[in-house]
């Protein structure tokens, strides 16, 4: 069995030059680019003597190929919620009991040279088939589906590092995991975290109430906003994007902050995020100190993150409710890039044009129908939309009325945050929710259609090398 790898020595740079990448991680993980900056030797072997060792790679077998360069995280944020308070349980919605599972998941793999960190989130829904395994009473448990994040309730760190292997082909080199506890203390050590939003953001399930603005958030506002997936249908996908937007605050907030740099801060938050860490035994005090180095010189543009391109919407599978299943082309080429040490961000030459909108229009699906008697109306409306990035469904048809005067758009409340872009697209057409509508939304053409207008959002864009990811600096506060 393969050793788990060793962070490389980078190479020394020449004079003038440091080198620049960046660690990112969201939700739990996030304090951990706190803990591995500028440190030495002596302190960081004191701080290791308080991370909780597990056994990861003791019993995994028939795993991907490693060396193709850099170094494999396996970073998961835990629900941990055993820990958490009764005030603090009260305060932000963190009732119930715990459940044992994988909040967050994300590959971060650090590249060869050590200039680069690219982070791939996982979304927890995602459909995986969990590979065979023998449990501790030594029954043995043949390959089946589940979501992604059950492979921790159900065998621990190790079947969760086997199943993220067997879905990405990606060899894991370390195993790192942060609970609740942990980030919560970690943002309060830092002095809170500021984050940006265009839009009021609510969440009756986290608490969170967010009016539009800037913020400086709190361990426990930190924690409701990287949690809240209830703020509409974007569910587990758009809270990837506020977790990746919280810690490109993270990083330019600790870097330009100056916290790396402050040994009285630095050690503090070290301490409080290191206290209540668990990671594999390969991954020691030399590593921490060689990694530490390497961080001195990083920005949120050292960085990039992806998240896994799924199929949308969600398809429902018998005892698993909604399940994203991968975009298997898609989400190939973006590991194949991590396997090769390859960078998934290309610099776009030109600004994107366009009214900003806050969800992508390639997640937004959209049926178009002919309310007038102009022939073949419904058609260019829908080349039109498809040209602007909407997934239109390429079937227009005649509505049953054909005297709409003004165009519609009829869809499911629940996706009150995508409809607004798509009547960004359509100025002037009137909304009209209906419930249990779905996830396709219907445009019926009326006599005032003029044509679409172009939109633009702050999501990745696919680049020349097809993956859709971006730079910390894209999308950190200004």
């Amino acid at each position: 069995m393969r050793a788990p790898a060793r962070i490389p020595r980078p190479p020394r740079p020449r004079s003038g030059h440091r080198p620049r990448w960046g660690l990112r991680m969201a939700a739990g993980a996030s304090g951990l680019v706190l803990a591995v900056s500028g440190i030495g030797h002596l302190l960081v072997r004191e701080l290791e003597s308080g991370i909780h060792r597990v056994d990861v790679f003791d019993d995994l077998d028939n795993r991907p190929k490693g060396g193709g360069g850099g170094v494999n995280f396996l970073v998961v944020g835990t629900d941990g919620r055993d820990r958490i308070t009764r005030r603090e349980k009260t305060l932000y919605r963190l009732g119930g009991e715990p459940c044992h599972c994988t909040d967050t998941i994300m590959l971060v793999h650090l590249s060869g040279d050590r200039r680069r960190a690219s982070v791939v989130s996982l979304p927890r829904d995602s459909y995986a088939e969990i590979p065979a395994y023998t449990d501790p009473a030594g029954r043995r448990h043949p390959m089946h589906p589940r979501k992604l994040n059950a492979a921790y309730a159900e065998g621990g760190p190790g079947l969760t590092v086997r199943t993220v292997e067997h879905l990405t082909g990606v060899h894991v080199d370390h195993y790192l995991e942060v609970d609740f506890t942990s980030f919560m203390k970690t943002v309060d050590v830092v002095g809170g975290v500021k984050v940006c939003t265009a839009r009021r953001l609510t969440d009756d399930h986290t608490g969170l109430d967010l009016p539009a603005g800037s913020h400086v958030l709190n361990g426990g506002q930190a924690l409701q906003y990287v949690r809240s997936r209830h703020i509409d249908g974007s569910s587990d996908l758009g809270r990837i994007q506020r977790q990746q937007r919280f810690m490109a605050s993270v990083i330019h907030q600790t870097t330009a902050g100056g916290v790396l740099f402050n040994p009285v801060k630095f050690n503090k938050v070290a301490t409080t995020l290191l206290g209540s860490v668990r990671a594999d035994h390969g991954f020691g005090a030399e590593d921490l100190v060689e990694l530490g180095r390497a961080m001195h010189g990083f920005t949120p543009a050292s960085s990039e993150f992806a998240s896994v391109p799924v199929e949308l919407p969600g398809i429902p599978v018998k005892g698993m409710g909604s399940t994203l299943r991968w975009d298997e082309e898609k989400a190939d080429r973006l590991f194949t890039a991590i396997r090769e040490d390859r960078p998934l961000t290309v610099r776009h030459t030109r600004k994107p044009s366009g009214v900003p909108v806050d969800v992508a229009p390639a997640r937004i699906k959209v049926h178009v129908l002919n309310g007038t008697t102009e022939s073949g109306l419904a058609r260019r409306a829908d080349r039109a939309l498809h040209a602007a990035g909407f997934a239109t469904t390429g079937s227009p048809a005649d509505a049953a009325a054909s005297g709409v005067k003004r165009t519609v758009i009829t869809y499911d409340p629940v996706w009150s945050r995508s409809v607004r872009s798509l009547a960004a697209a359509l100025p002037g057409a009137t909304l009209r929710p209906v419930a249990k509508h779905g996830a396709v939304m219907q445009v019926t053409v009326g006599k005032d259609y003029r044509g679409v207008r172009t939109v633009r959002t702050e999501e990745p864009r696919p680049a020349k090398n097809g993956i859709e990811a971006v730079t910390g600096d894209e999308v950190a506060c200004p």
